[in-house]
C-alpha cells in the first residue's frame, strides 16, 4: 500500500540583507561668496596684528602739527602813521627807564661820600709862621697831624743817623720833599696802640732823641718822626702831602 505523501513544509523565507542606504553625495561648496557689505565686510575680518615697526637708523619724522589760524585785526593806525601797539610800548619802555632812573640816582647819591667828608679829604696848612724848631698840631680826617720845621743843625743830625741800625729804616730824604727836607709832615699817632704822642708843643715832653714821645707806653721818635726806642713798630706815618706854594702845604 502505498505510503500518503507528506504534505511539503513551506520553506522558511530568507532573511532579506539589509543594505544600508548610501549617503547622499555631499554638495561642493561653492567658491563663489555673495557680495558683502562694506560694514558687514570689515566687521566680519579679524582684527589684524599690529605690525613692529621696523627700526629706523634715523629718528622718526614728526608729521607737522597743522598750525590754528589766527585772525589778526588790522592794526589802528594814527594820524602820524605810528602803530596803536607800538606806541603803547614806547609809552611803556620811557615810563620804565623814568621810574628805574628815579629810583637809582638816589641810590647811587648815598653811596658818595658826604660833604663834611669831602671837606675833610684833603687840607691845607700855612706853614709861614712856623719858625725853625718849631711844630704844630692840626687835625687831617679826624686824626692830629704834625708838621714840624727843623733847624739846620736838626737836619745834619738827622741825615747823620745811620738808617740802615732804625727799626723801620728810613733816611730823612724820604719822609720829606724833594728840597724841603727841613719839613717834616706826620700823622701824631703813634704806631704801637694809636696814642697821641707829645713834642709838638712848647713845653711837652719831646724823649731822648728830641722828637715825640709816647707816655702810654714809652716809645720814643726822633725829629723826624722815626722810631728809636720803645714797643712801637714803625714810623710815625707820613699822609700825603705836596707844596702848592712857599708856605702853604696840601696834605691830601
Amino acid at each position: 500500500m502505498a505510503k500518503k505523501a507528506e504534505p511539503k513544509k513551506p520553506a522558511a523565507a530568507k532573511p532579506k540583507a539589509v543594505v544600508a542606504a548610501k549617503p547622499a553625495p555631499a554638495k561642493k561648496a561653492s567658491t563663489k561668496t555673495a557680495p558683502v557689505k562694506p560694514a558687514a565686510k570689515a566687521a566680519a575680518k579679524p582684527a589684524a596684528k599690529p605690525k613692529a615697526a621696523p627700526v629706523a637708523s634715523k629718528p622718526a619724522e614728526v608729521a607737522p602739527q597743522p598750525v590754528a589760524k589766527t585772525v589778526v585785526e588790522a592794526p589802528v593806525a594814527l594820524e602820524d602813521g605810528v602803530r596803536r601797539r607800538d606806541f603803547i610800548n614806547i609809552a611803556a619802555v620811557s615810563f620804565a627807564g623814568v621810574g628805574a632812573v628815579a629810583i637809582v640816582v638816589p641810590l647811587i647819591n648815598q653811596m658818595n661820600p658826604s660833604a663834611d667828608v669831602l671837606a675833610e679829604a684833603s687840607t691845607e696848612v700855612d706853614v709861614s709862621q712856623i719858625l725853625p724848631g718849631q711844630s704844630i698840631k692840626t687835625v687831617f680826617r679826624k686824626q692830629p697831624l704834625f708838621v714840624r720845621h727843623l733847624k739846620p743843625e736838626e737836619v745834619a743830625l738827622e741825615n747823620a743817623v745811620d738808617a740802615g741800625g732804625l727799626r723801620d729804616p728810613q733816611t730823612l730824604e724820604e719822609r720829606t720833599q724833594a728840597g724841603k727836607s727841613q719839613w717834616v709832615v706826620m700823622m701824631g699817632v703813634c704806631t704801637h696802640l694809636g696814642c697821641v704822642p707829645s713834642g709838638s708843643s712848647a713845653g711837652e715832653v719831646k724823649g731822648e732823641f728830641q722828637g715825640f714821645f709816647c707816655p702810654c707806653h714809652g716809645s720814643h721818635y726822633d725829629a723826624a718822626g722815626r722810631i728809636r726806642k720803645g714797643p712801637a713798630p714803625a714810623n710815625l706815618e707820613v699822609p700825603e702831602y705836596t707844596f702848592i706854594s712857599d708856605s702853604v702845604i696840601k696834605v691830601g
